[in-house]
């Protein structure tokens, strides 16, 4: 499987109402951060090398990792982390993290808020660029997504989506060579990036049918809580 890398140095403002001693990924949930359920999920579809990508309240993250490694809880799965001194988006993220691992050749991209129940499989195998995308009952929290055949034709803001449709899922397959021309400088997936992919008609679309949620704002975060606690017996 190829490695994941995991978009986990936001600030998590939306969030801090009900989190706000801890960063988002370390949030409680259960007994446990959100972070470990996330691990868990990646590694029951495959994943073994999972490098977290972080800035805010970094050093939170980094101990719960290397506490996570010392119990050997998750057996053979490499685990690290590369810090970026300043916020860099998450197009800049992903660009530093591969100018610091020296990273070529095609890896993964997830999101350290969103639950996917599965989908990794299928967006290792798809052709890259390729963008995970689920279908919501309201696109109007998250701006939404148009496809054609196998490919993403354009991207709505939220302010301009309602009802059901498409969005971005966050979970990527992307290629080092697309961040070459990468500055040093902060830039953004979805602002810079993705645009561009689609106007060459490049970017894939797989289209999922899964668990999803996005634990950003309180009302899904508690959801989640819900979920886990009904032995995910209930709906996401």
């Amino acid at each position: 499987m190829k490695p994941l890398l995991v978009l986990a140095g936001g600030f998590g403002t939306r969030l801090r109402a009900v989190v706000s001693e801890v960063p988002k990924p370390l949030a409680p949930v259960v007994g446990h951060p959100y972070l470990r359920y996330l691990i868990q999920q990646w590694r029951l579809q495959g994943v073994n090398d999972l490098v977290f990508l972080l800035h805010h309240q970094s050093k939170m993250i980094e101990a719960y990792l290397n506490a996570l490694l010392d119990q050997g809880e998750f057996g053979e799965c490499r685990i690290s982390t590369v810090t970026e001194n300043q916020p860099l988006g998450t197009g800049g993220a992903i660009a530093h993290a591969i100018q610091q691992r020296s990273l070529s050749g095609s890896f993964l991209v997830a999101n350290a808020d969103t639950w996917l129940g599965s989908g990794i499989a299928r967006v290792a195998d798809a052709p890259m660029p390729a963008m995970a995308i689920i279908s919501v009952g309201n696109t109007g929290r998250y701006g939404s997504v148009a496809v054609e055949g196998s490919k993403i034709v354009s991207f709505s803001e939220k302010k301009d989506s309602q009802g059901v449709g498409w969005i971005n899922a966050g979970l990527y397959h992307l290629e080092a060579s697309q961040f070459d021309a990468w500055k040093g400088g902060p830039f953004s997936l979805e602002q810079n990036l993705f645009p561009e992919l689609v106007r060459s008609g490049r970017l894939h679309a797989v289209l999922l049918e899964t668990d999803f949620i996005d634990i950003g704002v309180p009302e899904d975060y508690h959801r989640f809580c819900r979920w886990i606690e009904s032995g995910r017996s209930e709906v996401l």
